[in-house]
């Protein structure tokens, strides 16, 4: 899921302004996003703050890279309002998200037009870290690192993050994006 892929996928085709100035997807661009929508993903909230602004949006698009520096990687379209502020900040926080945040997940990307600013006044964020990035106090999983490079593809950046601060709550379970809905994965003793 992309930062604007929950917004698109409550949003009919037919009456979103937008979609009318894209041009039609070729087959394989459809079957390709078919099948990207049955690969199940964690859904996170990716937050940055700095000299570029402050902003976070939703997605799925986040991935390990190597443990040898503990280094991850994120995507964001190029065409995102938030794009300039990821790369002019040159820090972010993923946010994983835990089953309870469903609602919050909408609210970044988009789909519910409450402004930025207002996102990051409720009382849902905790003491920034070391890297002074927004962090939510109910996330799964918290990741603050630095941008180390972006790389295009295509439409998006590949942001490499490397990580300075890494921490899990163990007591929460997971949202995870499947077939263009979120579900709910419950923690499973081992």
């Amino acid at each position: 899921m992309s930062a604007n892929a929950v917004q698109t996928a409550t949003v009919h085709p037919s009456t979103s302004a937008a979609s009318a100035a894209r041009p039609a997807l070729a087959p394989e661009q459809l079957e390709f996003r078919h099948a990207m929508a049955h690969l199940p993903a964690a859904v996170s909230i990716i937050t940055t703050n700095g000299e570029g602004g402050r902003c976070g949006i939703t997605a799925s698009a986040v991935c390990s890279v190597t443990d040898t520096p503990p280094t991850i990687l994120v995507c964001i379209n190029r065409s995102s309002a938030m794009h300039e502020v990821f790369r002019k900040n040159g820090r972010l926080c993923v946010n994983v998200l835990s089953d309870e945040l469903e609602q919050l997940a909408m609210h970044f990307s988009g789909a519910t037009k409450v402004p930025m600013e207002e996102r990051f006044a409720w009382d849902i964020w905790e003491q920034p870290g070391q890297l002074d990035q927004p962090v939510l106090a109910d996330a799964l999983v918290k990741l603050q690192g630095r941008i180390r490079e972006f790389k295009e593809v295509g439409t998006h950046s590949v942001m490499f993050v490397e990580l300075a601060e890494v921490k899990v709550n163990e007591k929460k379970d997971s949202l995870i994006y499947f077939n263009r809905l979120f579900h709910k994965v419950k923690r499973t003793a081992l």
